[in-house]
């Protein structure tokens, strides 16, 4: 499956509570914001199709997501979003469990820019392959690439059961993708993880930040 093929599926729903409830999409990373930059990197690997689920600051993520990147996204508000991150993934696989989608958290914005096309590639030469993921240091990480069969898998879980779950019963439908990228497995949880990444000089497109 090419690019020009895949839906990206931003998630944004939940309330940042370890940020005090700043949204993480709105994060600043280099000149953007961390969803306009995820939003960025799908349309440069050819993902022109993408949806952003948003719940608990939708109205703010909206007014702080600058044209023209805010009307090139399809926004699926979801109010249920309390109830866990696997229910935001189905309000947002809406009409599309037939579809090949890219998945990807707001709260990994430092992603480097090669990366998703060869996740992309991996999918489209490996037929087997229903969930393909990317590898850094022996963990899994974001973004991934779901085809139709895992995404009906997705749609029957419980609201609150991760997604993980499925991984044992897929057994060799899951491909993963060794990639020379930390910000795979960067999950921006607090504001400590974001300076220390940064001070790491993550994301690798962009210079490290000095901070006193």
């Amino acid at each position: 499956m090419a690019g020009g093929d895949m839906v990206g599926l931003i998630l944004s729903a939940g309330a940042s509570v370890r940020w005090g409830g700043a949204p993480k999409a709105l994060l600043p990373v280099g000149a953007e914001r961390a969803l306009a930059r995820i939003a960025r990197l799908l349309g440069e690997a050819g993902v022109t199709r993408r949806r952003v689920v948003v719940g608990a600051a939708a109205t703010e993520i909206r007014a702080g997501t600058p044209e023209p990147i805010r009307s090139s996204l399809e926004w699926i508000e979801h109010p249920a979003w309390e109830r866990g991150r696997t229910g935001s993934i189905q309000a947002g696989l809406a009409g599309l469990l037939e579809e090949g989608v890219v998945l990807w958290p707001v709260d990994h914005p430092f992603v480097a820019p090669p990366t998703l096309p060869r996740l992309l590639a991996a999918a489209e030469h490996d037929d087997l392959a229903t969930w393909v993921l990317p590898e850094y240091g022996g963990r899994g990480g974001h973004p991934v690439v779901l085809k139709p069969p895992t995404l009906r898998r997705i749609a029957g879980l419980e609201p609150a059961a991760p997604l993980s779950r499925l991984l044992p019963e897929l057994g060799v439908q899951v491909r993963r993708v060794p990639v020379d990228d930390p910000g795979v497995v960067i999950n921006l949880n607090t504001p400590e993880e974001y300076w220390t990444a940064r001070r790491a000089g993550l994301p690798r497109d962009l210079p490290p930040w000095t901070v006193l």
